[in-house]
């Protein structure tokens, strides 16, 4: 039984990862992580930066400044759509 109202099998291994600091921990159970990503222009070529900032649960304990990986989860709250999976690096 397929029909359209289920998952495949693979939907839950193609989820989207990203690695982003945190730069908010002030909430009870949600962090604050900015994302970073570069590309080239594609007139001129030259390195653009473009940021965004994303809530994310927080099940790892972090903190403000550490270094975390995210994946895309269904949604958590009003704003989240985004679980940590593992803290990469703590702050110093």
């Amino acid at each position: 039984m397929n029909d359209e109202t289920t998952t495949p099998a693979g939907a839950r291994a193609a989820r989207k990862t990203r690695q982003g600091v945190v730069v908010g921990d002030r909430m009870d159970k949600t962090v604050t992580v900015l994302l970073t990503r570069q590309f080239a222009h594609v007139k001129y070529g030259k390195q653009v930066t473009r940021t965004k900032k994303v809530k994310a649960r927080n099940d790892h304990d972090a903190k403000a400044g550490d270094t975390v990986r995210i994946m895309e989860t269904r949604p958590l709250a009003k704003t989240v759509r985004w679980r940590t999976v593992s803290v990469v690096e703590r702050a110093r």
